[in-house]
């Protein structure tokens, strides 16, 4: 994200420890250094910043979203409040909608531990919105894939798939996509809206594995009735099988009126040559 930032005066990175600051260093950027599992260390945060980008995801340890609330606590205690706050959160909070298609009007269902910490952040952002007057823009990714993000491993492991009449659908952004739309969200979004940020591809998982082994000369995966694949997969892997939901983009390409750099899985994998990819550790 940072290469596509040109105008800030200014970009910090809070930092845990001192590996993470010297990556953010070498980016460009002004490590801050800090903690959001300890609010005692986010004293500097407060009356720093035009613009938060807020990416860390809740501590999967726990209940709700401390890091969420340590943050606004952070903020607040600032003598001027950023104008703008945009959130990535995640798709899974609409739950499992049977292949039905979603827009950002459809209530939540989390089903999973992981999404109803999302709901609980997003609840918490929103509430800072109102009543501070910041600009808190929240951004529903699904899959996040890049040439580096690929579930290949799974592959290799050649991890079922369900069959066609169980096939779920599924859905996806590049991470290029997603850090645009991070930007586009800080200088266009409208006051505490939410973003679906999903490309234009309408494919099952099934029908995305299947693209990526082709392309990759693997093998293709056995597909077999779907309690079969329950006990064969991973329960993280398991999470994204059960939930079937087909996700619309139509208001963040109305409203940000910018196209896709990818707007398809198929037209991403075009640009690529199979020898480049990377097995990454994802379990989907």
């Amino acid at each position: 994200m940072v290469p596509l930032i040109r105008a800030a005066p200014q970009l910090f990175a809070l930092c845990r420890d001192d590996i993470s600051a010297a990556r953010w260093r070498s980016l460009g950027a002004t490590p801050l250094m800090g903690d959001l599992d300890k609010p005692a260390t986010l004293g500097r945060l407060s009356g720093l910043a035009h613009v938060v980008f807020h990416f860390a995801p809740p501590a999967s340890d726990r209940p709700g979203d401390p890091r969420t609330k340590h943050l606004i606590t952070a903020l607040e205690r600032g003598a001027s409040l950023p104008h703008t706050l945009v959130y990535i959160s995640t798709t899974g909070v609409y739950g499992d909608c049977r292949g039905a298609l979603v827009d950002e009007c459809t209530p939540v269902r989390p089903t999973t531990a992981r999404a109803s910490r999302r709901v609980e952040a997003e609840t918490l952002l929103r509430g800072f919105g109102t009543r501070s007057g910041c600009h808190v823009s929240i951004l529903r990714a699904p899959g996040i894939y890049a040439e580096d993000r690929l579930p290949l491993e799974r592959l290799h492991r050649q991890d079922p798939l369900a069959e066609l009449q169980s096939d779920p659908w599924t859905n996806h952004i590049h991470a290029r996509d997603l850090a645009q739309a991070a930007l586009d969200a800080a200088r266009r979004a409208r006051p505490n809206r939410i973003y679906n940020v999903a490309d234009d591809s309408r494919l099952r998982m099934g029908e995305f594995y299947e693209m990526l082994a082709r392309h990759f000369g693997l093998p293709l995966p056995a597909r077999l009735p779907l309690e079969e694949v329950r006990r064969k997969i991973s329960e993280i892997s398991w999470s994204f099988m059960a939930e079937s939901r087909q996700v619309s983009n139509s208001r963040i390409k109305r409203e940000f009126r910018r196209a896709w750099y990818y707007p398809t899985i198929d037209h991403f994998l075009k640009s690529i040559a199979p020898v480049k990819a990377v097995v990454s550790n994802s379990k989907r």
